[in-house]
């Protein structure tokens, strides 16, 4: 085996993090279209704490050997402030790639974050230490530190594919990676839906119905083999008895 680190990230330009910062993962992954599917992690991957603060900013990323997070160290080690490390263990409950040692560096760092497909432990720690953690799991299963994997390489990290540098936003929802070279049409597109979502919300603030607002009445009136009747499913047998 052999491992492969590099050194340097083209990171994501900074008012593009700032951007991301102003909108929410869903109007980013709607705004990204049919591609928006592909960019978002899976649903298991989740905060490790309610009401955790959203994030954002450029990917560092480490893949590690399974029972082993040598590389997670590696890539911690050069990441910068404000960066969000992904870290990918395919074999997920095999060690744990993140604790709390590694979470008070990170924090003391400036990391905006970190995003784990395997296991984190020492949870209860971590949230006190308030550094932003999404995982696939919470295990305390015991990692190795001698393991060959990649730091600084594009990544499959729970189903989207993670290059150095890509913008990394996540929230409550989930965590979606923007492609760098594509990130300022993203964030036009996702802050205009976002500026329509608030006109939307004002409209139901003055009464109108989400039935009319969403489309959905519009919808409904096209749909054919729509029978409405006017009265309960049951009301047959009810005067039968």
């Amino acid at each position: 085996m052999s491992s492969k680190v590099y050194l340097k990230v083209r990171r994501v330009a900074q008012d593009l993090v700032e951007r991301a910062r102003e909108v929410s993962v869903a109007d980013i992954h709607e705004a990204m279209g049919p591609q928006g599917r592909s960019a978002l992690m899976g649903a298991r991957m989740r905060p490790i704490r309610e009401g955790q603060p959203k994030i954002a900013g450029p990917a560092v990323t480490a893949q590690c050997w399974p029972g082993d997070n040598l590389m997670m160290h590696r890539a911690l080690y050069l990441a910068q402030p404000g960066d969000v490390l992904v870290v990918v263990c395919q074999a997920e409950l095999s060690g744990a790639q993140w604790g709390d040692m590694a979470g008070r560096y990170a924090k003391q760092k400036g990391l905006a974050g970190v995003v784990v497909q395997g296991c984190v432990r020492d949870v209860d720690q971590l949230r006190e230490i308030g550094l932003p953690v999404w995982s696939t799991h919470i295990w305390p299963i015991h990692p190795d530190k001698s393991g060959h994997g990649l730091v600084n390489a594009p990544v499959v990290c729970e189903g989207a594919l993670v290059r150095p540098g890509d913008l990394i936003v996540a929230d409550s929802d989930a965590v979606v990676c923007v492609p760098r070279d594509g990130a300022a049409g993203v964030l036009d597109a996702a802050q205009a839906r976002m500026h329509k979502e608030d006109a939307g919300a004002e409209r139901v603030r003055a009464g109108t119905s989400v039935w009319e607002l969403s489309g959905a009445a519009e919808s409904y009136a096209r749909l054919a083999g729509v029978e409405e009747i006017d009265a309960a499913f049951d009301d047959g047998a009810l005067a039968a008895r």
